[in-house]
Parts: structure tokens; C-alpha cells; sequence
């Protein structure tokens, strides 16, 4: 195998991943304390982690793809997906131990 093959596939496998354990967060309801911290909610968390992986497995197979309109599709809509989870799912800001004046 090619380089440009195993990085995608190695990036095919991570969507996989990201987004099994998304859904996973979204159809159990739960999650690890590190991700549910990081999050405002547990459905943050899931949709983020799902709509990442998505985006990712479409990129990696988008970019397999010979047809140059069909990857810039599939490219548009995966960066689409990301930033949806960027702007709506995102973690929340961390918060400091000491506030200034309390």
C-alpha cells in the first residue's frame, strides 16, 4: 500500500471511531467524566464527537473518489458537518479556580 492509501484509511478509522463513540454517548447517555466535563451537556458531547467522525470518514473517502465533482461534494458537506460542531456542539470554555475579587 501507498502512503496517501494508509492515510486514508488510518483517517477512515478514525471517523469510524469518533463517530461510533458519539453515537454511542447519544443512544447510552453516558460518557466518560473527562467528555462530560469538557461539555456543556451529554448531547454536546455526542453530536460533536459524531458529526467530527462523520466529517472525517467523508473526507477519507471523498478524496479515494476519481470523480473531481463528487469529492468536492462530499468535501463541501464534510467541512459543513465540522462546522456545525465547531460553532453548535463546541466544549465549553474551562473556568478558573480563583476568580479576581471573590
Amino acid at each position: 500500500m501507498s502512503t496517501s492509501t494508509w492515510t486514508l484509511v488510518v483517517g477512515g478509522v478514525a471517523g469510524a471511531v469518533l463517530a461510533i463513540f458519539g453515537a454511542s454517548m447519544l443512544i447510552t447517555g453516558r460518557a466518560p467524566q473527562a467528555t462530560a466535563r469538557a461539555f456543556r451537556s451529554l448531547r454536546d458531547a455526542g453530536f460533536y464527537h459524531l458529526l467530527f467522525g462523520v466529517g472525517l470518514g467523508l473526507v477519507s473517502i471523498g478524496t479515494a473518489l476519481d470523480n473531481p465533482v463528487v469529492t468536492m461534494t462530499v468535501t463541501i458537506l464534510a467541512v459543513a458537518m465540522v462546522g456545525v460542531a465547531l460553532v453548535r456542539f463546541r466544549p465549553r470554555a474551562r473556568r478558573r479556580e480563583h476568580q479576581v475579587g471573590k
